[in-house]
């Protein structure tokens, strides 16, 4: 039997495929189709230090290739989320990591401190939020601010720190180096891409918001490109996320150089789609005659 057990930074993944931040909820809602442990890990919602409700409808829209969306992190909180959701998640028998957001680099930090006393996994940084000292500008955007945030997050994180990059930057190689520079025990990405549409009956963009971000299939090929360009850039593991939808796509996130994957827009369609993607694997290993899936990893062979 092949084996697509993972270990990353010393804690044991069931299999690589991890449900992807935003698109899941807690789980409870999907442990009704099949048992949590049947996937490696849940990102969970995003959270930030105190309740939000989120953005005005319409928050989230279909388009060609994946769906847009501006959500705006609607969420109970990290206290509640501790209190109530983590003491369940535990019971599941599978990875649980936290993605925090904020718009202070003081939110994130004393929500990494909070966690680091649970018994989550790992903390995911979610740095495409607007950082409300800068001007607004996103904290994931340039090296500088990367590094700051996660710089200091880690004084306050004994978990392992996942990095979350956003793809919305002139190079990704670059951000990944400065984040593991300061501190990141692994890197996952990519994050969505921004994206708009518009009504040409009403003449309004089809979000509230104006633009969301894009996720989907259409994102995957630029999705391997980044993935590929992190695996020659840092030494620190990599999640791999960005429109996988089936096992040849897994496959192929994991060649371009990921230790993990994340799935989310393709759960709205399938909630059985990680149940589905980890038995192609397999299936692909067997018939290689692959034994661990780590042999997978960075196994893309460029053209010279």
């Amino acid at each position: 039997m092949s084996d697509l057990s993972v270990k990353i930074c010393g804690v044991n993944f069931n299999n690589p495929l991890i449900a992807a931040s935003g698109t899941f909820g807690f789980g409870r809602e999907f442990s009704e189709f099949y048992p949590l442990e049947k996937i490696g890990g849940i990102s969970c919602k995003g959270i930030t230090l105190k309740e939000r409700f989120g953005n005005l409808p319409p928050r989230i829209a279909e388009t060609e290739g994946g769906i847009l969306n501006a959500v705006g992190l609607q969420n109970p909180g990290v206290d509640h989320f501790i209190e109530y959701d983590l003491p369940w998640l535990k019971e599941q028998n599978t990875v649980i990591i936290a993605n925090i957001a904020g718009n202070t680099v003081e939110d994130y930090c004393a929500m990494a401190e909070k966690l680091s006393d649970t018994d989550i996994d790992f903390v995911e940084l979610n740095i495409s939020c607007p950082n409300v000292k800068s001007g607004g500008v996103q904290f994931g955007t340039s090296c500088e601010s990367v590094g700051n945030i996660t710089a200091e997050v880690k004084k306050y994180c004994k978990k392992p720190l996942m990095v979350k990059l956003s793809p919305n930057v002139t190079d990704i190689a670059e951000i990944a180096k400065s984040a593991e520079f300061n501190g990141a025990d692994v890197i996952s990405m990519i994050n969505t891409l921004t994206g708009m549409r518009i009504d040409i009956n009403s003449k309004r963009p089809i979000i509230r918001n104006n633009t969301g971000g894009m996720s989907g299939p259409a994102v995957f090929p630029v999705a391997v490109r980044m993935v590929w360009q992190v695996y020659n850039a840092v030494n620190i593991p990599i999640i791999g996320m960005g429109g996988i939808s089936k096992w040849q796509d897994a496959v192929e996130m994991l060649m371009a150089g990921a230790s993990a994957l994340q799935i989310g827009t393709v759960l709205f369609n399938d909630p059985y789609a990680p149940v589905k993607i980890n038995d192609g694997l397999e299936k692909f290993m067997e018939d290689n005659k692959i034994s661990s899936i780590s042999q997978l990893t960075g196994s893309v062979i460029p053209w010279e």
